[in-house]
């Protein structure tokens, strides 16, 4: 029996010995981006910096943390459907976040900052520490021909 086996390597046809980068590394820097993007907005908004970008950043902040953390936890779907599912998700978690605060009468700006990256931090962590890792000798991807 011949089992199919999918190698990310792009050195096949030749595009990493022409110097192109590989396409992961496009979504590692990307995903670089958005994270220091996220880091400005927290800075900004717990330090209460005056700044015309707080407002953007902050924003940015409470989108982009749940979102980045359910899409750590949605590492099997395809991408743009990680993409999609991760957003939604960020904005129902904003949601939610604000309708339990407004409900039980704590609501504040900050308090709701707090609630939301505590909350993307856990999802976060919890996807990580769970993540499975395949063992050696078990499910193994190598080809075997018969």
């Amino acid at each position: 029996m011949q089992t199919i086996r999918n190698d990310s390597d792009n050195s096949v046809d030749g595009r990493a010995a022409e110097g192109r980068p590989r396409t992961g590394d496009l979504g590692l820097f990307l995903g670089g981006a958005a994270a220091s993007v996220v880091a400005v907005g927290a800075v900004l908004a717990f330090g209460d910096l005056e700044s015309p970008l707080r407002g953007p950043l902050t924003l940015l902040l409470l989108l982009g943390a749940p979102a980045g953390a359910i899409a750590i936890a949605l590492s099997g779907l395809q991408p743009w459907g990680r993409v999609v599912a991760s957003l939604a998700g960020g904005a129902a978690l904003n949601l939610l976040v604000a309708q339990a605060m407004l409900a039980m009468h704590m609501w504040s700006v900050r308090g709701g900052m707090v609630a939301v990256c505590g909350l993307s931090l856990a999802i976060g962590a919890m996807a990580l520490l769970t993540r499975r890792h395949p063992t050696p000798g078990r499910g193994s991807t190598k080809s075997s021909q018969e």
